[in-house]
């Protein structure tokens, strides 16, 4: 049984030997040539789709490792040119600060010391600032401290290395203030909620309207006269009270200080003219 198979096959595989002979020497009647193209058409079909299908299924594959591979160093790429942009605007943010802070420095008649900020007192918003000037810089508590802006606050704590700043906005924080339009004087008061408030005398209403600006009143030899503090955005109407209170808008944002002027001189000076020029 298991010769006969063989004999089978190699019977069939000698017909198909002589019969592709005789289509290729052009003998025969031309019937056998038409029976065998019957008989392998279908497979040589078949055979020419599935090459055809591999070699797209290759081609695709390859254009795609290569698309993935370009995708990938593109991503790369622009990380990369985005984080540079970054660190060139940052630098640039930096370096306009700086220029603005010697700009100031160079122009007011006192004695001042850079300082840097090292740490911000945490919660739901900014009350005092830590810098990195100290008792070994000469530092004292009730130093002024301000930017190109106008005034942030005041040293209230000093170490060797560091001082703690009380910003103007700390419900522990009074400073006198005046309004520059009218010369209505009176307090800066920060407020439990984080707001600052000027209280000051209603015995004629003192004619203060939203948009004044405050400054500094140089009374009590802390800071010097003139010190930009804030706006006017509201006016808290008491009626007949004795004291009337105007909420402010701080003109230094507390929270993007980065870096800070200590005036270490005299502070008797009046400095509105020098902040005018800044504005």
């Amino acid at each position: 049984m298991k010769f006969r198979r063989y004999g089978l096959l190699i019977a069939v595989l000698l017909v198909c030997l002589v019969l592709l002979t005789v289509q290729t020497r052009g003998g025969g009647t031309g019937r056998a040539a038409d029976v065998l193209s019957i008989l392998t058409t279908p497979a040589q079909i078949v055979m020419t789709k599935v090459h055809r299908s591999a070699v797209s299924l290759w081609v695709g594959y390859r254009e795609w490792r290569t698309s993935w591979s370009e995708n990938d160093q593109l991503r790369a790429e622009n990380e990369r040119l985005r984080v540079h942009s970054l660190q060139v605007a940052e630098t640039r943010e930096e370096n306009d600060r700086l220029r603005r802070l010697l700009g100031l420095r160079q122009r007011l008649p006192m004695t001042t010391l850079t300082g840097e900020v090292i740490a911000r007192e945490g919660g739901g918003w900014v009350r005092s600032l830590t810098v990195n000037r100290g008792a070994g810089e000469g530092i004292a508590t009730q130093t002024p401290v301000i930017v190109p802006d106008g005034l942030v606050g005041r040293v209230v704590r000093v170490r060797p290395g560091a001082s703690v700043v009380q910003l103007l906005n700390d419900p522990a924080s009074t400073v006198g203030a005046m309004v520059q339009r009218t010369r209505t004087p009176g307090l800066v008061e920060g407020d439990p909620g984080g707001s600052v408030r000027f209280k000051y005398m209603a015995r004629d209403g003192a004619g203060i309207i939203v948009g004044d600006i405050l400054v500094t009143s140089g009374q009590g030899n802390v800071f010097p006269k003139g010190l930009p503090v804030g706006r006017v955005i509201a006016i808290e109407d008491r009626g007949s009270a004795l004291f009337h209170f105007a909420v402010l808008a701080p003109v230094v944002d507390f929270a993007r200080v980065e870096e800070v002027l200590l005036l270490t001189g005299q502070t008797t000076q009046d400095l509105a003219g020098h902040f005018a020029r800044e504005s």
